[in-house]
Parts: C-alpha cells; structure tokens; sequence
C-alpha cells in the first residue's frame, strides 16, 4: 500500500533516481527505468516494511537497468543474427559521446553504479555501502577496478 508521504518522497529522489538511471542506460531509457522500479516497488507487499525507501529504490533502479541491459542483448542478438542470414550490413553510425562516456559505459553494472554513487552524487562510501547494501570493503574494491579500467581505457 502506497502511503500519502511517499509521493513527496519520489519528488524528493525523482532527479537523483533518474540521474543514476541516465548512467546505466542511457537518456533515452532512464525515464522509463525509473518509472518501472518504483512502480515495481510501490506494487509489492514489502513496500510497507522498507525503512530506507531511497535506498530501496536506487537498489530497485539498479535491478530494472540490469533487466533493461538483457533485454537489449537478447534483441541485438536477433537483430544481428536476421542481418547475418540476410547479409545486410549497415556501418555503424559515429558516436555522438565522449570518450570517457563511452569508457564509463564499459564499466560493469556494478562499477558505474558506485562510480555514480561516488563521483556524480558524491557520496561517502559507508553510504554508498547503505544504499546498495553491500559491505565498505566492496564499494572500495568496484571504485578501484572502476578507476584502473578507465585509466586503461582512457590512456
């Protein structure tokens, strides 16, 4: 059951939500991402016992870009299989991001979220470690593999 201060609560998080929605999949899904996660959330019967709902929620937004993410794999997949077998092959299109765009984007799921959490929202890694409720000693270990890959990638 939805409670009347949730409502503020999303206007409170609503920006931030989509803004960390925005640096897993992209502008054009993180709307959408973030609509489904929270209504996904308000939906389900744990909703009333959740004591840290941001929290929740950026865990939710997590889960639903992951979703999105194979959900894109698996129509690539038949995309290029239909182009293999009628032998049709388009150029790729130039990339209209930047090359630390496209290298935050080849970080996994996991080290664009803490990346987010730690540079974007500039948040402490205990807090990181609160909302996406994992230990410090994690955050620590995705922000590191985080760093050494893009300094790999952007070297």
């Amino acid at each position: 059951m939805v409670r009347s201060d949730d409502g503020e609560l999303y206007r409170k998080h609503a920006d931030d939500l989509v803004s960390l929605a925005t640096t897993l999949v992209g502008p054009s899904a993180a709307p959408d991402v973030v609509a489904a996660a929270v209504a996904r959330t308000l939906a389900s019967r744990q909703w009333e016992q959740v004591e840290n709902r941001y929290a929740y929620w950026v865990r939710a937004v997590v889960n639903e870009a992951r979703s999105t993410h194979r959900s894109t794999l698996r129509r690539l997949t038949r995309e290029e299989a239909v182009a293999r077998r009628d032998h049709r092959f388009v150029e790729d299109a130039p990339s209209l991001n930047p090359e630390v765009v496209r290298a935050v984007a080849g970080l996994s799921l996991q080290q664009r979220t803490v990346t987010y959490l730690a540079y974007w929202r500039d948040l402490p890694v205990s807090e990181i470690a609160d909302v996406l409720a994992i230990s410090e000693g994690a955050v620590r270990r995705q922000l590191a593999r985080a760093r050494s890959k893009l300094r790999r990638t952007l070297s």
